[in-house]
């Protein structure tokens, strides 16, 4: 398959951010979408924005820590749409902190969502593109990961970890899998929303010049609409102003 309609695309931390405008974008353009994330409210508003707009798309309740909600997530899709073709790994949080604070707790939330979830994405959705001999992982990382700041050590961390694994699976997905990492620069999300550390949050800058969700979500669907032969591995999206 190329492109974009008719695809079945499910997408985790589909309830705000990245993940709801990317669930806008690739519904506008014919894709199935099966949307998960731990907040069933947003994502019951988000099926009926897309249902009222001509998409398809159906919703699960879904916590990326627990390896079962990835694997329903997945199943879901093979059972309401007969297949699954593309899976965005988008749920992630920021808790970010200095070292000395020892957020010990915080390192083990990135590391279960942001790392973890990615990988047991991958446990649920790697057998079932094997037995379509076709699929797509897309992966959202982080330029956090590119260039390394004080209080974001462990997340960019995580992040790291994700591409590893991302150009491991890539090099032994073969010729009818692809994989796809999306590095975001600043964006416009809930993101501080998670930061706990009383000094980042003092201390946060004020950024003026952050991307939109639809900026990164184009992204998404230009990796996703490729003819099956093109593995677009990494694009990095940053505004024009970030160093």
């Amino acid at each position: 398959m190329t492109g974009i309609d008719g695809k079945v695309v499910a997408i985790t931390g589909a309830g705000s951010g990245i993940g709801e405008a990317s669930a806008l974008l690739l519904a506008s353009r014919g894709a199935k979408l099966v949307l998960g994330a731990r907040r069933s409210d947003r994502l019951e508003a988000l099926v009926a924005r897309i249902e009222a707009n001509g998409g398809t798309a159906v919703w699960t309740t879904t916590d990326v820590r627990r390896r079962g909600d990835l694997a329903d997530l997945v199943a879901y899709a093979c059972g309401h749409y007969g297949a699954l073709d593309v899976l965005v790994s988008n749920a992630g949080i920021g808790p970010i902190s200095p070292f000395d604070e020892l957020r010990v707790e915080d390192w083990d939330q990135m590391i279960d969502v942001n790392f973890r979830g990615v990988l047991y994405g991958i446990a649920a959705a790697l057998p079932v593109f094997r037995k379509q001999s076709r699929g797509q992982f897309v992966n959202v990382v982080s330029t956090a990961g590119l260039r390394i700041v004080p209080n974001q050590a462990v997340y960019a961390a995580t992040k790291n970890a994700v591409r590893t694994v991302s150009e491991g699976l890539r090099q032994e997905a073969g010729p009818d899998l692809r994989v796809t990492m999306i590095s975001p620069g600043y964006v416009a999300t809930e993101f501080a929303d998670s930061v706990t550390s009383p000094t980042v949050k003092s201390q946060a800058p004020a950024v003026d010049f952050a991307l939109s969700p639809d900026d990164i979500a184009r992204a998404v669907a230009f990796a996703i609409e490729q003819p099956s032969n093109v593995d677009v591995g990494d694009i990095v999206v940053r505004p024009t102003a970030q160093s």
